[in-house]
C-alpha cells in the first residue's frame, strides 16, 4: 500500500486533467453536518487539489497537506487564494493545531492504520467534522466493464482498493465508517452517497486509468500494452457511475472509554 501511495508523482499532470472534481453538493452535505460555521479546515492526502478548490472556493480557510512533492506542486498551479500547503504525509503531521474540519478526499485508504484516529483526533476540534469521501469509478454497461475486465486480466485481476479493514462491498455500513463506530474518538458517524453521473471519451478514459495506482505499479511496456488493449474494446464514448461515498464523524468532546473485556 505504501507503494501504491507514492505512485500518482509521475502522473500528476494526468490526474489534474483526468480525475473529476467535486460537486458543490459534498461542500452543502459537509456543512449541514457540521451545523456550524466551518471556518478551517485540514485536508489530508490533497493530491492535485480538486476538493481543496470545493472548499476554499467556498469561504472555509484550508491547509492542504500531500507527501508527493510532485503531486503538491501541480496543486499549487491551481492553488485557490488563502490555501496553505504543506509536504507532509498524515503520519508525520504534529500535533497542536487544531481545525473545524479535517478532511480526505479519496486519500485515507493511503495512511497507516495505527493510532489512525488518535492522530485523526488531535487534528480535529473537539465537536469539529471529520469527513472521508470517494468511491469506484465503474464503466455503466456491464458488457462494456466485462469487455475491460477481460483486456485486463493478463496484467491486472483487478484495479480497484481493497477496503482496508476487509468490511464486504454490500455491507450497509462501508469503511471507514466501520472503524469510526469503533472509535471511542467520534461518534454521530453517517453514511452518505452524492451521486454522480459522468460522459467521457474511450481515450480519456483510458487516461484516467493511467492514473490508477494498480497500473502504475505495473512495468511501463505492460501499462502502455493493456492500455491498447482496454482501448480497443471501447466505444467512442463512455458512461462512468462515479457516485461519491461520504463518511461524516464528529470529534467527541470527551474521549469514550472503550469498553471492558467481555462486554
Amino acid at each position: 500500500m505504501a507503494g501504491r501511495a507514492l505512485s500518482f508523482g509521475a502522473v500528476a499532470e494526468a490526474y489534474e486533467r483526468f480525475r473529476p472534481g467535486y460537486l458543490v453538493e459534498l461542500f452543502d452535505m459537509v456543512m449541514a453536518y457540521a451545523g456550524r460555521a466551518v471556518r478551517t479546515a485540514l485536508e489530508i492526502g490533497a493530491g492535485t487539489g480538486k476538493a481543496t478548490r470545493l472548499f476554499a472556493g467556498r469561504g472555509v480557510t484550508v491547509t492542504a497537506t500531500e507527501p508527493d512533492g510532485a503531486m503538491l506542486a501541480e496543486l499549487r498551479r491551481h492553488l485557490p487564494a488563502g490555501v496553505r500547503t504543506v509536504q507532509a504525509a498524515f503520519e508525520d503531521l504534529p500535533p497542536g493545531e487544531s481545525y473545524g474540519l479535517v478532511y480526505a478526499a479519496a486519500a485515507l485508504h493511503w495512511t497507516n492504520p495505527q493510532d489512525r484516529w488518535s492522530r485523526m483526533a488531535a487534528l480535529v476540534e473537539p465537536g469539529g467534522v471529520f469527513a472521508s469521501f470517494g468511491g469506484p469509478f465503474q464503466l455503466a454497461d456491464p458488457a462494456v466493464e466485462e469487455a475491460v475486465r477481460a483486456a485486463r486480466a493478463p496484467f491486472l485481476a483487478s484495479d480497484e482498493v481493497p477496503s482496508p479493514d476487509g468490511t464486504p462491498p454490500g455491507d450497509a455500513m462501508q469503511w471507514p465508517g466501520t472503524e469510526l463506530q469503533r472509535s471511542e474518538w467520534f461518534t454521530d458517524v453517517r453514511q452518505s452517497v452524492v451521486e454522480r453521473r459522468l460522459t467521457m471519451t474511450a481515450r480519456d478514459y483510458v487516461g484516467h486509468l493511467s492514473t490508477v495506482s494498480a497500473y502504475l505499479l505495473l512495468p511501463v511496456p505492460e501499462q502502455e500494452e493493456v492500455y491498447r488493449r482496454i482501448l480497443r474494446v471501447l466505444p467512442e464514448t463512455v458512461e462512468i457511475g462515479a457516485d461519491i461515498t461520504v463518511h461524516l464523524a464528529r470529534r467527541v468532546t470527551v474521549r469514550r472509554p472503550r469498553p471492558s473485556p467481555g462486554r
